[in-house]
């Protein structure tokens, strides 16, 4: 089985754990079960990109033990894998990389257990683990996704779309990553009504300006007053570059995710690619990072799956 699932960025400023998009970054895995004549074997992976340790590790690994818990949980055997792994998601960055893991790890379960679970299942099975939907439904979708929770909390209803075709992303990577439990403990419990309401209309008009290609609208609809304003001590990146929005192609800012990443989207691949840009990032930055540029993609998980599940 082949799987190649897309980073994503998450709450895009106001929208928080409502909407994402997909990125064109990749987690590609290709699987093969291990049967050894005594009907044992073991686990291997092989991976290659970012963060190669991580990716190869039996033990703490989320992928594996979404696959295990689920095969377990739904009395099937236990099947040995193979693993060979590119990762272009960097890890604790805000980019998704825990949701394309866990969708990994039960779109291998459903295959090698033989479960018979639809793509609606195996969404909200993600979503469910993640604690959130975002960025799971843009992993297996792709494109722009916004999706919630049905009342029960046992499914998740979702609508996408393609964003304008022209847009990218440009992504400032901090040195260290953040855990996304740490970043939503400094988050409240409640907040002022003003600041609901005003995420409510953002992420409406946010939504809106994805869906129409108005670049022009995404500097005010990419604020956000419900986590960003709580994360600044955790994540002072995107204080220094938020300023960047509305000047050298840059529609608007926000972190991707819970952080310490911050999201551009970029008017062109042309914008994006710009050195005048990279060394006005790399000035207001104010400390070392890495900028990572590609654009929005249409692809989902759930293609790869589809492919992966033809007879």
């Amino acid at each position: 089985m082949r799987l190649r699932l897309p980073a994503t960025s998450a709450n895009l400023g106001p929208a928080f754990d409502a909407a994402a998009v997909a990125l064109e970054l990749f987690l590609e895995i290709e699987a093969e079960a291990v049967i050894e004549a005594e009907g044992t074997g073991e686990f291997f992976l092989k991976a290659s990109g970012r963060n190669v340790a991580e990716c190869e590790a039996i033990e703490g690994n989320l992928l594996l033990e979404t696959y295990r818990e689920i095969l377990m949980a739904e009395e099937r055997l236990i099947i040995p894998l193979s693993l060979r792994i590119n990762n272009e998601v960097p890890l604790g960055m805000g980019l998704g990389s825990s949701a394309a893991a866990r969708l990994a790890g039960v779109a291998l379960a459903v295959h090698f257990g033989g479960l018979h679970w639809n793509e609606d299942r195996i969404l909200s099975e993600a979503s469910r683990r993640e604690g959130h939907p975002d960025n799971a439904g843009a992993c297996w979708l792709g494109g722009f996704v916004t999706s919630v929770t049905s009342p029960e909390g046992d499914t998740i209803l979702s609508a996408r779309f393609e964003p304008p075709s022209d847009w990218h992303a440009v992504v400032v990577l901090p040195k260290q990553p953040l855990a996304t439990t740490r970043a939503r403990g400094v988050l409240p419990e409640t907040v002022l009504r003003k600041d609901a309401v005003a995420n409510v209309q953002r992420a409406a008009l946010l939504t809106a300006a994805f869906a129409s290609g108005r670049g022009d609208l995404l500097r005010e609809a990419m604020a956000d007053r419900l986590h960003q304003p709580y994360r600044g001590d955790l994540c002072p990146l995107l204080e220094r570059l938020l300023p960047l929005a509305g000047g050298r192609g840059v529609l608007g800012v926000a972190l991707s995710g819970a952080g310490p990443g911050v999201l551009c989207i970029v008017e062109s691949v042309e914008a994006a690619c710009a050195a005048e840009l990279e060394r006005e990032i790399l000035r207001v930055a104010g400390e070392p990072v890495e900028i990572q540029s590609c654009a929005l993609t249409r692809v989902g998980a759930r293609e790869s799956y589809s492919t992966a599940m033809k007879p």
